[in-house]
């Protein structure tokens, strides 16, 4: 789960983390009392999207009065923000955040992230502030460091002390340094964050060490310990197919695809995607419907499925271990007729109850076309949409 820069700048500064003074708006009025609020001469205010690049887009900007705030709010707020991650459709603004001006005398950047090469929380540091650190790895990765965190000596002075020296931090400025990412481990450990990311983190022209903006993603499997973060998601900044599958508890990612998938286990699903770009098409998801999936769900699921304008025909690839074949058969006929299937659906279904399965989806009148193995399914499914196969 995502949530905004204001939001995550509220959580981190419960911890110690030194983030400037601000307030969200929702209003250019609310905006405009914001600015005063903050009583400085200038103040900073940036689009609430979950998406970087908002200010190479317009959605940020410095500024010198209340009217000016409440001028630049109105611009922004009901209005779409195209960037670089948002897509050409963009995101609409529904909040801004109103933050005191800083002096900037260095960017860097500060991130911490759940490394599975390590085993560990990792610290990623580089000089190169403000920027991808995307593209500082593909331009120049000597000028990024990593240290991975032993999850059982957690983070020493050491270690912290080491990483602030490699950014060129001096004097003052490492203890300042030193607290902050002090504060950003324990943070991630207390909520459950899978990302924290500080770009830029800035050494302002008095000497102080701030996190400018600020990034949090937390492991949704962590949410029940954290019923005040989970408070903090904003539907209106998720898929509406993803959010409609998080109410089943299935497991569902959008893609850009046009083969719909819905697939029990997480591992046959990626497998499932892999196949079907190997002949030649796109996976339109990923869609895990789980191994206790009942009628209901594999309903929900398929209703999910046929949502995308995008997708040209349906793979099912079912494995029946605990889920039995009849009861995924049974949703997908129920979910079928409900929405008046007219794609190719390709069924590849072994295991448990699998004779009764495919009985169901015979009987049914739905229009199948069976396979007999995956790679006969993805086969089929591509030739289905005149995909061309792979040699």
């Amino acid at each position: 789960m995502n949530i905004h820069e204001f939001q995550a700048k509220q959580i981190l500064g419960r911890f110690g983390a030194p983030v400037p003074k601000g307030q969200p708006a929702s209003t250019p009025e609310e905006a405009a009392a914001a600015f005063k609020a903050l009583g400085q001469p200038k103040a900073v205010v940036k689009a609430q999207i979950h998406a970087g690049g908002r200010g190479k887009a317009g959605g940020v900007k410095l500024l010198s009065s209340a009217d000016e705030a409440r001028e630049f709010a109105a611009k922004l707020l009901g209005k779409p923000l195209v960037t670089h991650q948002t897509g050409p459709e963009g995101r609409v603004v529904r909040r801004v955040y109103i933050e005191e001006a800083s002096q900037v005398a260095r960017e860097l950047y500060l991130g911490l992230l759940v490394d599975r090469n390590s085993g560990s929380v990792s610290v990623i540091a580089s000089t190169e502030g403000g920027m991808d650190i995307e593209e500082v790895a593909a331009k120049t990765p000597e000028r990024i460091t990593t240290e991975a965190i032993n999850p059982l000596l957690g983070l020493s002075g050491f270690v912290a002390r080491k990483i602030a020296f490699s950014l060129g931090v001096k004097d003052k400025e490492v203890n300042q340094f030193v607290t902050l990412l002090t504060a950003l481990h324990r943070a991630f450990w207390e909520t459950d964050a899978s990302l924290i990311e500080i770009n830029p983190l800035v050494v302002t022209a008095d000497g102080r060490v701030i996190c400018l903006d600020a990034k949090m993603s937390f492991d949704d499997n962590g949410l029940f310990r954290h019923p005040d973060i989970r408070e903090l998601r904003d539907p209106n900044e998720e898929d509406p197919a993803e959010t409609e599958a998080a109410k089943f508890e299935l497991s569902y990612v959008h893609l850009d695809g046009n083969i719909g998938c819905m697939v029990n286990g997480a591992g046959l699903a990626m497998a499932t995607m892999d196949i079907v770009k190997y002949y030649g098409a796109e996976p339109a998801n990923f869609l895990d419907v789980g191994g206790g999936a009942n009628t209901e769900k594999v309903a929900a699921a398929f209703r999910i499925l046929l949502s995308d304008k995008r997708v040209k025909a349906v793979l099912i690839n079912i494995f029946g271990g605990i889920m039995r074949c009849d009861v995924l058969a049974q949703g997908v006929v129920e979910a079928a007729q409900q929405v008046s299937l007219s794609l190719p659906l390709v069924v590849r279904m072994e295991g448990t109850n699998v004779d009764q399965g495919k009985k169901i989806l015979a009987d049914s009148g739905i229009k199948v076309i069976a396979a007999a193995d995956l790679a006969d399914a993805a086969r089929r499914v591509t030739e289905a949409i005149g995909a061309r196969k792979a040699p």
